[in-house]
């Protein structure tokens, strides 16, 4: 009786490769690759102040009249004036412009239609602080009652520096929180893992609308530039050794 051959039993080579990366895994030694369970993460903060260089002001002409010729007419003739004025105040062309043009019918009671109101708006803005009192003056004196000042704000023209001093500060600020926590856990504070920002800033109140003087010749109008903050805030994580 012929005795039976003993049988081949073939791995396939990707198999093998499986069972091995599986045994591999179970080492209790082996940790996540590229991962520091180790780290702490902190919100610095910074702002610095800087005094306003610029302001700007929205500035109308507004006129009532029974025909929409005569309203018109009265708006731009108005509003010739004040560009006048503001070119002798030496406000460069660059830094007037027209931000609205408005033409309306006025209604009765009855839904009649008896009268139009034309309005045409600029905004200036004005570089020389020292001189936007009487800037503004002349712009009352040129328009006259039919003169609408809606608003006026400060910035500053190139708060570049000011950002990045702010930058600076929040960086600090986060470095500084995060090396006391790793003091606190009795570790080191190792290398930056990641940072992400987020701009922030103390906006300026809303502007209010001013009053017009009528009659007379204006005074200057009393103004106070203040200070502006900008502010960042920025988000750090640090690796722990």
């Amino acid at each position: 009786m012929p005795i039976p051959r003993p049988r081949r039993i073939v791995v396939p080579l990707a198999a093998a490769a499986v069972a091995a990366a599986a045994l591999t895994g179970c080492d209790s030694t082996a940790g996540p690759v590229g991962q520091n369970p180790r780290q702490v993460t902190v919100v610095g903060a910074g702002e610095v102040q800087g005094v306003p260089d610029t302001l700007t002001a929205d500035v109308g002409i507004e006129a009532v009249a029974p025909d929409v010729t005569t309203a018109m007419n009265q708006t731009n003739d108005r509003q010739k004036a004040v560009l006048g004025a503001l070119n002798a105040s030496g406000i460069d062309n660059k830094d007037v412009s027209t931000t609205q043009v408005s033409l309306q019918p006025q209604y009765t009671d009855n839904s009649v239609i008896n009268g139009y109101r034309a309005s045409n708006s600029i905004q200036i803005k004005i570089r020389k602080l020292d001189t936007a009192s009487q800037v503004l003056a002349n712009i009352i004196n040129a328009g006259g009652d039919a003169t609408r000042i809606n608003s006026v704000s400060y910035s500053i023209e190139d708060d570049s520096k000011l950002v990045s001093d702010a930058r600076a500060r929040a960086f600090n600020d986060a470095k500084q929180r995060a090396q006391q926590y790793a003091e606190l856990s009795g570790l080191s504070l190792g290398k930056v893992i990641s940072i992400s920002e987020a701009p922030g800033g103390t906006p300026p109140p809303p502007p209010v609308p001013m009053p017009v003087p009528r009659g007379a010749m204006a005074s200057e109008v009393p103004l106070q530039p203040g200070q502006q903050t900008v502010s960042f805030s920025v988000t750090a994580v640090w690796e722990l050794t």
